[in-house]
């Protein structure tokens, strides 16, 4: 792609796990509003569970997630108490026991949590809600943490899936970004994991990294394809210091610029194809036989604050600081700072800081974002007519469409729009066209490249 296109669309803009996006969820949305929401529940609704450890054994330099370093594990011991009165506060306000048919743990590292206390909390989980036979039950590792007795918790407990943080190997990037972790390491934590029956291993590898170039990251990427994950997903480094101070750590004159970045990623992704990988959506890669690969196929694919999933569960419960949730009502947002947190729960109080009540118009808008993100075209008339909208005439955003119509970024056929293959590292800037929230110069987005 041109260097000029590339600048000119690499704006600032949602990643797009959610409509209406996470700064734009309000203090109107409380504890008592998601209350009444679980109360309202239709029984038969399937659930996910997403569950956040926010801490971690040392903290990373390019992190953007909530969580925090502690040396001692009194504090995490102390957390999950709360998480675990939490679980209780969330069933109890549902119509009865509800089943789950998917559970995440993220973070931070759920591999700091004991052994004994991962199976603890699936026990807690297990007696709150009716956990589905064949649920998928997938959990973040830090391979630097990870214990042969911790994998063996896993399989007990019945995890399916596990995702592993890698970003990258060469030892220079790696020190750049406070993350030393070696090729064996990672590859001892795959070896333990598929010796007890976990297959489906998900690979996270990062572009844009400090002292990053081409060539480096292209053997990192034949570094993890020797490993066999079957999906690998490459993010994009989003530098947010004024965000996330830790970053101050990272030195910005090692950062790619922006052509140095385009570079990485089309380079990236043809070396994946080349080693048998399946491009989803705008940042994954999987192995053919991957499901996640059907569900594309088929139209079945869903975004959500885990990124691709198959997941389509219509209710989202976020449980443990700064989880969010979604349900058919609106968003929720649990509190970030882990004090505050735990003592809304301790008093008894679902511990919402924020959230948002969605409209038909928004669902009308999500369901047409989540498309593009997923599928790189969308009928529009159809998804109107699906929500309630017929006839509705997108004139304004049709219009926004012209440029990067003309720019081969997106082809269109009436009210249908396709993503070009050309244009898919593009696509959230094809998505923000339908986002009546968005201001594309705000800083606490990511860049789109």
């Amino acid at each position: 792609m041109q260097t000029d296109l590339i600048e000119r669309y690499d704006l600032r803009v949602p990643r797009y796990t959610s409509y209406p996006t996470a700064p734009h969820f309000g203090p109107e949305v409380d504890g008592a509003r998601y209350r009444e929401w679980l109360t309202a529940l239709d029984p038969a609704t399937a659930l996910s569970l997403y569950l956040h450890i926010p801490y971690c054994a040392q903290m990373c330099f390019f992190c953007g997630c909530h969580t925090k370093a502690t040396k001692k594990y009194a504090p995490v011991a102390d957390y999950l108490k709360a998480l675990a009165d939490e679980i209780g506060l969330v069933s109890e306000a549902m119509p009865e026991r509800m089943r789950a048919t998917h559970i995440h743990f993220g973070g931070g590292s759920p591999t700091i949590l004991a052994p004994r206390d991962f199976r603890h909390v699936m026990q807690e989980l297990g007696a709150a809600f009716d956990i589905a036979p064949g649920a998928e039950i997938a959990v973040e590792l830090d391979p630097r943490t990870t214990s042969h007795d911790f994998v063996g918790a896993m399989a007990e407990a019945g995890v399916t899936r596990v995702s592993i943080g890698v970003q990258d190997f060469n030892p220079t990037v790696q020190r750049a970004i406070g993350r030393v972790q070696s090729p064996s390491c990672t590859a001892r934590v795959i070896g333990w994991l598929r010796g007890h029956g976990i297959e489906a291993i998900n690979m996270d590898l990062v572009y844009g990294l400090p002292y990053q170039t081409v060539d480096s990251l292209l053997a990192t990427i034949d570094l993890a394809a020797e490993m066999a994950p079957s999906r690998i997903a490459l993010f994009g480094y989003a530098h947010v210091p004024w965000m996330k101070t830790h970053q101050r750590m990272i030195p910005v004159d090692a950062l790619p610029g922006l052509s140095e970045r385009w570079r990485q990623y089309e380079a990236a992704g043809e070396r994946l194809k080349e080693h048998g990988y399946v491009a989803v959506g705008l940042d994954h890669f999987a192995l053919p036989d991957d499901r996640i690969v059907a569900a594309q196929a088929e139209g079945a694919l869903h975004r959500n604050f885990q990124g691709y999933t198959t997941d389509a569960a219509p209710a989202l419960i976020g449980l443990g600081a700064s989880g969010i949730g979604a349900l058919p009502q609106g968003y929720v947002a649990n509190e970030i700072d882990i004090g505050r947190y735990k003592a809304a729960v301790r008093d008894g109080r679902l511990p919402i800081a924020r959230g948002v009540a969605t409209t038909g118009d928004d669902r009308l808008r999500r369901e047409i974002i989540e498309r593009l993100m997923c599928d790189m075209r969308v009928d529009l008339d159809a998804i109107a007519a699906h929500n309630g909208f017929s006839g509705y005439g997108f004139e304004p955003e049709l219009s926004a469409l012209a440029p990067l119509e003309a720019d081969g970024i997106v082809q269109r056929e009436g009210h249908r729009l396709s993503v070009t293959e050309a244009g898919r590292p593009l696509v959230r800037a094809v998505c923000a066209v339908f986002d009546r929230y968005l201001d594309a110069g705000e800083v606490r987005h990511s860049k789109a490249v």
